[in-house]
């Protein structure tokens, strides 16, 4: 595995700052777990649930779009689930969808989140809520996708592990 990008600075007192460069840290991590893997281990699952590396990359950047675009700014009808195969039941991605397809869609994507948390202030509540609970502020909505990220980065770190013995942090 490549080097991993480093933490923000422990100096950091600006909670906005904070989440804002905590969630690229994330963003940069998930991809340096999987670096050098062939197109072949990233499709590969090797958990009894039936995932690949690739298809849980693929995921999060439907987390992106649904909780900043669809859930934040209130952008279409329908919660965007492209990452979900509803006949098996977990994630999934897309025939002919290729490593490199998936891999500039999540920085498209993360580039869209970017520019929207620059423009918005972290106490502006969000334009619908989920399950019927109320919007969430975007600074919730911030640390919620900073907590995914994180939980799914151990993810990937025993994927990992599994299929070429590389740990991480």
């Amino acid at each position: 595995m490549t080097e991993e990008r480093t933490e923000p600075p422990n100096d950091l007192t600006d909670p906005g700052d904070l989440v804002r460069q905590y969630l690229d840290y994330y963003r940069d991590t998930v991809w340096a777990k999987v670096d050098g893997l062939s197109e072949q281990d990233l499709r590969r699952a090797v958990l009894p649930s039936g995932w690949s590396l690739l298809e849980l990359l693929h995921h999060l950047l439907f987390v992106e779009r649904r909780w900043l675009q669809w859930g934040f700014l209130g952008l279409g009808d329908e919660l965007p689930r492209g990452d979900w195969d509803l006949a098996a039941g977990r994630w999934a991605v897309p025939d002919g969808t290729s490593v490199e397809d998936v891999r500039t869609a999540f920085w498209q994507e993360v580039e869209r989140s970017r520019r929207l948390v620059a423009e918005h202030e972290l106490a502006e509540p969000s334009a619908r809520g989920r399950d019927g609970d109320e919007p969430p502020t975007l600074a919730w909505v911030l640390f919620h996708l900073l907590q995914e990220y994180a939980r799914h980065a151990g993810q990937l770190d025993v994927v990992r592990e599994l299929i070429d013995d590389a740990t991480g942090e």
